[in-house]
């Protein structure tokens, strides 16, 4: 990349004299400008492999059983790597820890999803949420030595030293504090905590068909080159969508590569 003192004397080269009576400060601001506006775009071009436009991150929150059940499988059908979100006090952890790291193994990715899966109950809608679970009782720092912890549980089944974060339930304060400052150098990245020029979303679908799936996929992909789709219960358990419209997003992204890359979050994270 050519620096500004560079691009200036080839352009004063290059130009009649009479067009220096523009103020050479003015020309440096706008050959300034010019750089900055491509760098950007560049920033917006060239953030994935292959030229691919938008980017599709697949993740599963909460270690449930109908993720290992029907979500894995299918995956691995279409051949999508995606992100599993622990809660690692999770008994579905426990019992089931040695598919976890085979799943890890196979290229799929463990995310940090805390161990206890706090929440605020203040907010609108959050009577479900246990007095012992409530978020807004905690400070910021007990939360850091949560997901600190949360961490170390997580390199112990797959042996891996970065980390990727959801914060459950979308909320990002404990005890009424902005917790994020404490838990960033933590962590390789944080789910709703994308760089703006990528113009990410976060969309977490219940309840709905496969047609209805991808109708979301085609309308968020206008505008965004990053698309994170939260799951729940896959076939099962709660907030969940069924097999069948799992496996028609999977293979309606499996059928046009040319449009969407599909990655797990922590890969996707290295090129923000």
């Amino acid at each position: 990349m050519h620096n500004i003192a560079t691009l200036f004397a080839a352009a004063r080269l290059s130009m009649p004299f009479f067009m220096f009576t523009i103020p050479l400060k003015a020309l440096a601001l706008m050959l300034t400008l010019g750089l900055a506006l491509a760098q950007n775009t560049a920033s917006a071009d060239e953030t994935w492999p292959q030229d691919h436009r938008v980017a599709i991150s697949l993740n599963y929150d909460d270690a449930l059983n109908s993720q290992l059940d029907n979500a894995l499988p299918a995956l691995n059908r279409f051949n999508h790597k995606a992100s599993f979100y622990l809660t690692l006090s999770s008994p579905v952890v426990a019992q089931r820890i040695a598919e976890w790291r085979a799943l890890a193994a196979e290229g799929h990715e463990l995310g940090n999803h805390t161990l206890f899966h706090h929440c605020r109950a203040s907010l609108a809608e959050r009577d479900w949420v246990a007095p012992h679970q409530d978020l807004d009782q905690r400070s910021p720092e007990q939360l850091r030595d949560e997901i600190i912890t949360a961490n170390h549980f997580l390199t112990a089944i797959d042996g891996r030293r970065q980390r990727t974060f959801t914060p459950p339930c979308g909320d990002t304060q404990a005890g009424g504090k902005d917790f994020l400052p404490l838990i960033r150098p933590h962590l390789l990245a944080i789910k709703g905590q994308e760089p703006k020029y990528l113009n990410a979303v976060w969309l977490s679908p219940t309840n709905v068909d496969g047609a209805a799936l991808i109708t979301l996929v085609q309308q968020h992909a206008q505008g965004s080159l990053l698309i994170n789709l939260t799951f729940h219960g896959v076939g099962g358990d709660y907030l969940s969508i069924s097999s069948e419209a799992h496996e028609q997003l999977l293979r309606y992204l499996a059928a046009h590569p040319d449009k969407f890359y599909v990655a797990t979050y922590q890969e996707l994270a290295r090129g923000f």
